[in-house]
């Protein structure tokens, strides 16, 4: 009689550990320190390297989670570097719109959270981390409305050890560099505790790889940096000109900055004559060409013949072309924030109107819907258009390439007025809007990395924040107070050669987002592999 044998059944798998209420907790403190962090690491604080322990705590919150985890801890930690840092957006129309941009930008940070989680099981997995942070940037920088870049990772590096990279990918290489860096940093930790805690028998079985890539992903950033270095060059390839920058001051703080009629152009107009005088006195050398602020005319100088009077009268004292900013209003269609070249002898001989228009603040997209959130949305009562063409202007010889305000923090904006022929570049600007808060110095650290980027010297005349004069290699040689009248006359080189980063545009973003995709990719089929043989 034969017997038969039942074999035993398999041994049911564990249940999946439910998660400490306490770690839990823990990581979503480290999260919002890291985001904090990374707000401290931008200016007007000196703190450019606080970005890396701010990736390295990212890190070890987002390693190993869950997708769901991962877009809370990465939404967590976008708020609370996004909230400090945007808070200059309500300096006049209240906490709802700040909030609501905020929300809107760390959900993105909440995405790339969730991909930084599904990677980080992944071989080499700083370096998929750092490539999605920005690919989240980027999308940023484009999404919704054209997008918004401020509070990309480079914007805060102007201070810092990597800032050549900007001259040889960009912002883009810049910021995956300091993020790759950051993670590096928490891998090298993880593995060095792994190391630690294994018993002498077991050591030689810690594979090398971890330990390779958590070296590299900290030591070739900054090797990459140094080598970097050379790109940074002020020389004067095509000789150089004097210029001067001329902060007029406002009446006013806020969005009324402009209502006292002819009030901010009549003190640029006055700062120029007298600069003209110091000139006449040899007080101050003569300069090349001049440059107004963005908003410097608070009048339509082709409609107000007493406005044209006044800079005609001041651009004859001084005796060299002006560059003027003023709010154009034709009959019909949109309104138009437009550079004017004014030359002392013929008059406006040239125009460039802003191409890259502030949603909400320029033009009112959603007017209805936006009115349920903030009664000043009426404040727009019409919206500008954007311009076509790229601005550059022949001041006396000099190419100068134009980017208006908020234009300086879009890659290509910038990027187009070099590939046009700009020796130097010029950001016209307007603070008064935002008071005393530090979005001009936020925007000083931009036009700062857009030099070095570049290798073009950067010229930022603003109404009343702070003006400044800036090197090709990123260094502010002179700048004023704010809200202070001045007047700022430098001698700056003049360049023509592209630095890598110029000449290759997109590309060094397009290969980071390739990479970002490719792991995401990679992420979830080895998830679905796993699934099957289990």
């Amino acid at each position: 009689m034969s017997a038969t044998i039942t074999p035993a059944a398999a041994p049911p798998e564990p249940a999946p550990a439910a998660p400490r209420p306490g770690l839990w907790l823990v990581r979503s403190a480290a999260a919002v320190l890291a985001g904090l962090m990374l707000y401290a690491s931008f200016p007007p604080r000196p703190l450019w390297w606080l970005a890396l322990p701010a990736f390295a705590l990212l890190g070890w919150a987002m390693h190993g989670r869950r997708l769901r985890a991962g877009f809370g801890l990465g939404l967590l930690s976008g708020l609370a570097f996004l909230v400090p840092l945007l808070s200059w957006t309500g300096e006049e129309v209240g906490p709802v719109p700040w909030l609501a941009l905020a929300l809107l930008e760390a959900l993105f940070l909440g995405f790339v959270g969730m991909g930084v989680a599904a990677t980080s099981k992944l071989p080499a997995w700083p370096v998929w981390a750092a490539g999605l942070w920005v690919v989240g940037e980027g999308l940023r920088a484009r999404l919704p409305f054209e997008g918004f870049s401020w509070g990309k990772i480079a914007f805060g590096q102007a201070d810092g050890v990597f800032l050549p990279l900007a001259a040889l990918g960009g912002t883009p290489l810049l910021g995956f560099a300091v993020a790759l860096c950051g993670f590096g940093l928490y891998e090298a930790v993880r593995q060095f505790v792994t190391y630690r805690s294994l018993t002498p028998r077991r050591v030689g079985a810690v594979p090398r790889a971890g330990l390779v890539t958590a070296a590299l992903a900290v030591l070739v950033p900054l090797v990459a940096s140094l080598a970097a270095r050379p790109l940074l060059d002020d020389s004067a390839e095509d000789g150089t000109a004097t210029v001067a920058l001329i902060q007029g001051n406002v009446p006013r703080l806020g969005l009324d900055f402009n209502d006292q009629r002819r009030a901010v152009l009549d003190n640029h107009a006055r700062r120029t004559e007298q600069l003209a005088a110091d000139v006449k006195a040899r007080k101050e050398p003569q300069p090349d060409f001049v440059l107004w602020p963005e908003n410097s005319s608070d009048l339509d100088p082709y409609r107000n013949y007493d406005a044209r009077g006044v800079i005609d009268q001041a651009v004859r004292k001084i005796g060299v072309p002006v560059a003027i900013g003023a709010v154009l209003a034709p009959d019909t269609g949109n309104l138009r924030n437009t550079l004017i070249q004014w030359d002392p002898k013929r008059g406006p001989v040239d125009t460039y109107d802003k191409r890259h228009i502030q949603p909400f603040g320029e033009y009112m997209p959603m007017r209805d819907f936006a009115r349920i959130f903030s009664s000043d949305v009426d404040r727009v009562r019409r919206d500008f258009g954007p311009g076509k063409k790229v601005g550059v202007f022949d001041m006396a010889g000099t190419k100068v390439g134009l980017v208006t305000c908020y234009e300086a923090a879009f890659d290509d904006a910038v990027r187009d007025t070099v590939v046009h022929g700009g020796q130097v570049i010029a950001v016209p600007s307007n603070n008064a809007t935002f008071g005393r808060s530090e979005m001009t110095y936020q925007q000083l650290a931009m036009s700062r990395v857009r030099a070095a980027e570049h290798g073009r010297a950067v010229l930022v005349p603003v109404t009343s924040g702070v003006s400044a004069v800036i090197q090709p290699d990123g260094k502010v040689v002179q700048q004023t107070k704010m809200f202070t009248p001045d007047a700022l006359v430098a001698e700056v080189p003049l360049r023509s050669s592209l630095t890598p980063a110029t000449r290759v545009g997109i590309a060094p973003e397009i290969v980071v987002a390739l990479l970002g995709a490719a792991s995401l990719a990679w992420a979830v089929t080895r998830s679905v592999r796993a699934r099957r043989t289990t």
